[in-house]
């Protein structure tokens, strides 16, 4: 595997728009010897196939791909690879680039860019640095902040993100039947008393609670009463 850090500015580009691929492959290529393009694929799932191999500094991803969700993907493709990314995109939409920065990418550049902008972005990314305009640094960092800020509020959102999906399930049945018995949840749930009470041994631990009551009322107060979807 060649050395990602050595030579030109390796580039692998995601567009679902081939004809895009081939013209941002003509502008890195043949007006910038410092840089080449490594790769392309006109889906993430084919790129999470592909780059890891390829060894980019730099991915430039188009974020609307059709079926697939770009801004979704960005960790996917943090996680397989140690490559900056950096958004290419035509929408207009400033909550979406937000998004994108929030989930990883390191700046946001319009389709409609001139080239030598694109190609200052590319550099730029691969530098360290942020592609953003002030705006929208303004904005993210009050995302930022004010994500962390839910989460240092809400303590008990650790515990709550600790059940699986069949306990959400049975809290909700539990919260919303306080008058049933055991057997009665049981049954509703289609399992027996037996593995209830495992449920609701580990349920309580979790949730540090001692019993149905402490159960009932911590549900309702931390919006546990509908089954997780």
């Amino acid at each position: 595997m060649s050395d990602p850090d050595s030579g030109p500015i390796r580039v692998f580009l995601i567009d679902d728009h081939r004809s895009i691929l081939w013209g941002l492959e003509r502008l890195i290529e043949s007006g910038t010897p410092g840089m080449q393009v490594v790769g392309s694929a006109s889906s993430c799932a084919d790129a999470l196939k592909l780059v890891e191999s390829a060894a980019p500094n730099v991915i430039l991803l188009d974020i609307d791909l059709g079926s697939e969700n770009g801004v979704a993907e960005i960790p996917k493709l943090i996680a397989r690879s140690p490559a900056k990314i950096l958004v290419l995109t035509g929408l207009r939409d400033e909550s979406t680039h937000d998004r994108a920065v929030l989930a990883g990418a390191c700046g946001v550049v319009q389709k409609e860019a001139s080239a030598e902008t694109i190609i200052s972005a590319i550099k730029k990314v691969h530098d360290g640095q942020l592609w953003l305009d002030r705006n929208a640094t303004r904005r993210v960092f009050f995302e930022f902040s004010r994500e962390n800020a839910a989460k240092s509020v809400d303590p008990e959102r650790a515990k709550i993100s600790a059940l699986t999906s069949r306990e959400r399930e049975i809290v909700a049945i539990a919260a919303n039947n306080a008058g049933a018995n055991a057997k009665t949840i049981a049954q509703n749930l289609f399992i027996s008393e037996h593995t209830l009470r495992n449920h609701l041994t580990s349920i309580y631990a979790k949730l540090d609670v001692a019993n149905r009551l402490e159960l009932f009322a911590y549900a309702h107060k931390h919006g546990l009463t509908k089954k997780a979807s």
